[in-house]
């Protein structure tokens, strides 16, 4: 028996045998699909706007600073200075360009990804810029210094709002089922629909889902918040998907049992019809940022690296939260006046509510908020219990009779949590973090739910940002573990920036 028949023992092609499906397509190189064209096209066009922009953010800005380099110098007349500065200029931009490039940071792989695609751009700008300095260090050369204290701000800060723009003109475009990856997603049920879900709806994550090729299943369609996908069913559904459908991506949610050959003879079937191949694990939803993949002796090895609670990175997100707690406390004083003088004037109560809320490794502390209740609602609790809307150990309700006239705009906008940032600075919260529990709830958390107390919670958090209140239980968690073991620097950034967005055009508070 030969290695291909070894390989595909149960794999047929169209009605061809096996190792004739493999063997017909001997000397015949695989065409690319409509499907794989057209991704191809608007990558390649894409690429190109990016590019462009690019080149003109990094030329603009090193010729300001030539600009600022000839007027410091006060002689814009003198034909050798004005040579050295744009020489030097031009050698910036160069330098910056291929930075750039070498980096990736308009690889397909990242584009419109956020955090990812901002750090590669953040990292290569640095690279070129950090050369530069050496340059200076060592030539001396006056126009590198001021390259370095202009360009270097305002070209990092365009090139990121340039890929922020790009990115939310992606998004809009990719809601209306443009410039995404139309995908097939494969597995059992209950894999796929994971699958399905956690991709999200309209390909605003890149990838859009158009067919569903099952393995445990004989239903017509599978259907995922209130979405219906076609079912695709046989012994080469997924072929037949990728076609039916022009799908340029494949989805392995998961693959036949005792069958470990099956996602490389998907491979080799799908050349030429799909753009990418991709493997789904459920074991991404928490442990993304620490997998690695290695391969050793052709066997790909997962590797996860097991998370830390302590250490230098939580030295410097709690050096990033006093920072940003005294820059909070500073900005919001004078409507934090006046806040404080409409809770009064409405009913007269206190300005300020306490809370007793569990922190990390399970201490106690009062949460400091604006008051936005009436002044006796903890006792007018028990009779809404019955009325709650909310999901798991949560009490929500939309309309809560108890919440007050001020209050409900307070909500609205999450101004009722700024004096949390207080607490942030005496070091019982963070800024970004989990979502700070009460102590009845903490009782009643088994062993996976206790590890969101293994950092200290915080004033916002992937909760905050993902729908807020009409969050499930379940979800709520979820995004909480996830964000206790993956957390990094820029990830607190992005949410930082996100939650200002959700402040400004709030939705799912109450």
């Amino acid at each position: 028996m030969s290695a291909v028949e070894g390989l595909s023992p149960s794999f047929t092609l169209s009605g061809l045998s096996p190792l004739s499906a493999v063997r017909g397509l001997a000397g015949e190189a695989p065409r690319a699909s409509a499907g794989l064209v057209s991704r191809q096209q608007w990558e390649r066009r894409f690429r190109l706007r990016l590019r462009l922009s690019d080149v003109a953010v990094v030329a603009l800005s090193c010729a300001f600073a030539t600009a600022v380099s000839l007027t410091i110098g006060g002689q814009p007349g003198v034909a050798p200075l004005t040579f050295s500065a744009a020489a030097i200029s031009i050698a910036t931009a160069t330098l910056w360009l291929a930075a750039l490039l070498l980096f990736n940071t308009r690889s397909t792989s990242v584009i419109g990804s956020g955090a990812a695609e901002y750090a590669r751009v953040a990292h290569a700008t640095g690279l070129a810029f950090g050369l530069l300095a050496i340059l200076f260090v060592l030539f001396e050369w006056e126009g590198i210094r001021v390259q370095l204290f202009t360009a270097l701000p305002l070209g990092t800060l365009a090139l990121l709002v340039s890929r922020w723009a790009w990115r939310r003109w992606l998004i809009a475009q990719r809601s209306e089922g443009r410039y995404a990856s139309r995908t097939v997603v494969v597995g059992s049920r209950d894999d796929v629909e994971y699958a399905i879900r956690t991709l999200g709806p309209a390909g605003q994550l890149g990838y859009l889902v158009v067919g569903v090729a099952l393995l445990d299943d004989s239903d017509d369609s599978v259907s995922v918040d209130g979405v219906d996908y076609l079912v695709t069913r046989g012994e080469d559904a997924v072929l037949r998907a990728a076609t039916i459908h022009e799908s340029d991506t494949i989805v392995v949610a998961s693959q036949p049992a005792g069958d470990p050959t099956y996602v490389k003879r998907l491979a080799w079937a799908l050349e030429g019809t799909a753009a990418e191949l991709v493997i789904s694990s459920r074991i991404a939803d928490v442990a993304g940022p620490r997998m690695s993949l290695r391969p050793v002796e052709g066997m790909p090895l997962i590797h996860v690296k097991i998370p830390s609670f302590e250490g230098a990175t939580y030295y410097v997100k709690r050096a990033l939260d006093i920072m940003a707690s005294l820059a909070a406390l500073a900005l919001f004083a004078p409507i934090a006046l006046v806040i404080a003088l409409a809770i009064k004037t409405d009913d007269g109560g206190p300005v300020f509510f306490h809370q007793a809320r569990v922190g990390r490794d399970g201490r106690e502390f009062a949460m400091l908020k604006f008051r936005t209740m009436r002044v006796n609602a903890e006792a007018e609790l028990a009779a809404l219990i019955e009325q709650n809307e909310g999901s798991g150990l949560l009490f929500k309700l939309k309309s809560d009779p108890r919440v007050t006239r001020v209050g409900q705009f307070l909500r609205k906008f999450s101004l009722d949590e700024v004096p949390q940032f207080w607490n942030v600075l005496r070091g019982d919260m963070s800024v970004v973090g989990p979502r700070p529990p009460l102590p009845s709830e903490v009782i009643a958390y088994d062993g996976t739910v206790s590890r969101r107390l293994y950092i200290k919670p915080g004033i916002t958090g992937p909760w905050q940002v993902g729908g807020r209140s009409d969050l499930s239980w379940e979800e709520s968690v979820r995004l909480d573990l996830r964000y206790v073991e993956n957390w990094t620097v820029m990830t607190d950034l992005v949410l930082m920036w996100r939650t200002a967005k959700v402040m400004i055009s709030p939705e799912g508070a109450y």
